[in-house]
């Protein structure tokens, strides 16, 4: 058995999920510009994902599930972990952003786990708080140790995929790391970089 990691937001999702949200909430410029700077490694991923998730205060919880039910998937997505499963592997979404737009995901990829934050309501209104799995820059690190050990995969069986700072402590944990379509400070620690939006490019090095 080997493991297969990807973020979700631009890379198994084609966007950002809270910058789609932003846009409904005519804060999208706001958001957009914090996203960045997370993604770029300049902005610290807990203080960035506070700062843009309490903007989001007030919005309709209902329509913030509509929403993520019709997030756009990358191009590629459902080949990949199709002919990653042939390949025996456990393929796996971690995810800074929300369950809201994993899980939908999860189901319709086939994925084998999703964990992601929680955006909290109450009353059916967002309240601007959040918490979950993926709150901090190192948690996709930890919680791929985690898996690691539970499936009993070794690094050298452990495939990551993503595009931005917040998966750099993943990265550590792999031997085979795909940047892709990724901000410079990941594509250095990478030994695949991919620069087309289709997930399919990244079979060519792992056949």
């Amino acid at each position: 058995m080997k493991l297969a990691v990807f973020d979700f937001d631009s890379t198994l999702m084609n966007g950002e999920t809270i910058d789609i949200l932003a846009q409904e909430f005519g804060l999208g410029d706001e958001v957009k510009k914090i996203t960045e700077e997370a993604m770029s490694g300049r902005l610290d991923f807990f203080e960035s994902l506070i700062q843009r998730v309490s903007l989001l205060k007030g919005m309709e919880h209902k329509k913030v599930v509509d929403i993520c039910k019709e997030l756009p998937l990358m191009p590629g997505a459902y080949e990949i972990v199709t002919e990653l499963k042939k390949m025996n592997y456990k393929v796996v979404c971690f995810s800074g952003g929300f369950r809201v737009g994993t899980s939908p995901a999860k189901e319709k990829l086939g994925l084998d786990a999703d964990f992601s934050n929680i955006l909290h309501e109450k009353d059916g209104i967002l309240t601007g708080l959040v918490g979950g799995d993926m709150m901090f820059g190192y948690s996709k690190g930890d919680m791929i140790r985690r898996l690691q050990g539970l499936l009993k995969i070794s690094k050298a069986d452990t495939l990551v995929c993503g595009d931005g700072a917040n998966d750099l402590s993943m990265f550590k944990e792999a031997d085979t790391r795909v940047a892709f379509c990724a901000k410079e400070v990941l594509k250095k620690e990478a030994n695949i970089v991919v620069d087309t939006k289709d997930l399919t490019k990244i079979l060519e090095y792992i056949k």
